[in-house]
């Protein structure tokens, strides 16, 4: 009984879809924000991003409460290596013992030596920030990693996943084509969608940009790519499933275009990022509007500031490399 009780009170938010899919909550700053997704197939199972460290006794007591164990997980998919979605990757590799971390060869370096990674994110946050966050992140042996470069088949048990290399919002980014179920799991490349402004089925989509690859150009192209895979579904780490991929696609597009004009018009001006992020706010709020939003205005705020504050800063790196870029090409000249 006692077991019993600790057990669901580490257990997260689980959602459930045909063909083997969850959607399990990976408790990242508050419910709904970021999912692990698990891939079950016949008596193996693989999971599609780690959350933290701290995402790590949730998703074991998933695993547990499905009767999954943890020798059955051979593999964790890392759509990219953004701390919120593999900076649960060593701690699950001591938990699960046959399972192969899969990440982007620009990805991998880092997942066997972690170093440059944490400094990089220390640098934003601090130290303490840092471990409040993210905890402890450890090197993960060479021989349990497998590249994945562009057009990568993994079988799962059997089943067909294929992995393409989708950059935009990062160099280091695939997202996994599952054909078997017409979905693909897109990490970040199609944007963020919380469940709370979902209307009637109608779900809200919009880009993530943030620091320090964001690649407008390269984002267009990795949607279209996903698009003409013809899927009916996709599995988003912020947050589950979306449907209406048309619509979603189309609505990506044009708030790329939409971002990148923004920070365009604030390049001339010197303190730039309150500029940007207000102009990203209104636009967001001016969006669900129009998605007819019924939550008030601090509630949207709530759900979006963190997305609006790091999509402001990433796209005030790519206006700065822009800007260089055009420079440097003009002194060549």
């Amino acid at each position: 009984m006692t077991e019993t009780c600790q057990l669901m009170e580490q257990l997260p938010a689980i959602i459930d879809y045909p063909n083997g899919i969850s959607v399990i909550d990976a408790r990242y700053h508050r419910p709904g924000r970021a999912a692990i997704h698990l891939i079950t197939e016949g008596d193996k199972a693989a999971l599609v991003d780690t959350g933290t460290r701290f995402s790590v006794p949730g998703t074991m007591a998933a695993l547990a409460h499905k009767q999954i164990t943890p020798e059955q997980i051979d593999y964790i998919f890392l759509t990219h290596i953004h701390l919120d979605h593999a900076g649960g990757a060593s701690e699950f590799m001591k938990w699960l013992p046959n399972a192969r971390l899969v990440v982007h060869p620009r990805g991998a370096s880092h997942m066997a030596n972690p170093i440059k990674l944490i400094a990089g994110v220390m640098a934003v946050y601090g130290e303490s920030e840092f471990r409040r966050i993210y905890g402890e992140i450890h090197p993960i042996a060479a021989e349990r990693i497998i590249e994945a470069p562009d057009n990568t088949l993994v079988e799962l048990n059997g089943r067909p996943l294929r992995l393409l290399d989708t950059p935009g919002h990062a160099r280091h980014h695939y997202c996994i084509h599952d054909a078997r179920s017409k979905s693909i799991f897109t990490g970040d490349t199609f944007g963020v969608s919380y469940r709370e402004f979902d209307m009637d089925g109608l779900e809200f989509v919009f880009p993530t940009t943030s620091p320090v690859q964001f690649d407008p150009e390269a984002a267009h192209a990795s949607i279209d790519r996903l698009m003409a895979l013809h899927p009916e579904q996709a599995f988003l780490t912020h947050y589950g499933r979306i449907r209406n991929l048309s619509y979603h696609a189309s609505q990506m597009h044009a708030l790329i275009d939409a971002f990148v004009s923004i920070v365009q018009q604030a390049a001339e001006i010197q303190d730039r990022q309150p500029i940007i992020t207000k102009a990203l706010q209104d636009l967001l709020l001016e969006r669900l509007a129009a998605h007819r939003c019924t939550l008030t205005r601090d509630a949207a705020l709530s759900l979006l500031q963190t997305d609006i504050k790091l999509n402001a800063q990433g796209l005030e790196i790519w206006l700065e490399q822009t800007i260089r870029q055009s420079t440097q090409a003009a002194g060549s000249s």
